[in-house]
């Protein structure tokens, strides 16, 4: 689903025109980035929580050269789903494999 798609969804399901919902949605989009850089958490009773994760600085490696780099500290947002999108029992969606399947044994 595209942010249009759920747009629409929104307009629909709230009897909204779809500027009022496009509206809401980026209300919505920027009043949760703003929380969690200012180091907030979001919780949604029964959808989950919105909430901002540090990473401290550490070294790393060049996976091609084999050489030491350092990689900066940063901060990430993080979702943890509630309860009712835990259990979700929604068919599982096939991915598109290139992968040969295994000859048959005879």
């Amino acid at each position: 689903m595209k942010k249009a798609d759920l747009v629409a969804k929104i307009a629909e399901g709230a009897e909204l025109t779809k500027g009022q919902a496009q509206k809401a949605l980026n209300t919505f989009i920027t009043a949760t980035t703003n929380a969690l850089k200012a180091g907030d958490k979001i919780t949604l009773v029964g959808f989950g929580t919105f909430s901002a994760v540090s990473r401290a600085a550490r070294i790393g490696r060049n996976p091609q050269t084999g050489k030491e780099i350092k990689i900066a500290a940063k901060t990430n947002g993080k979702f943890t789903p509630g309860k009712a999108l835990k259990d979700l029992k929604a068919k599982p969606v096939k991915a598109a494999s290139k992968a040969k399947t295994p000859a048959k044994k005879k």
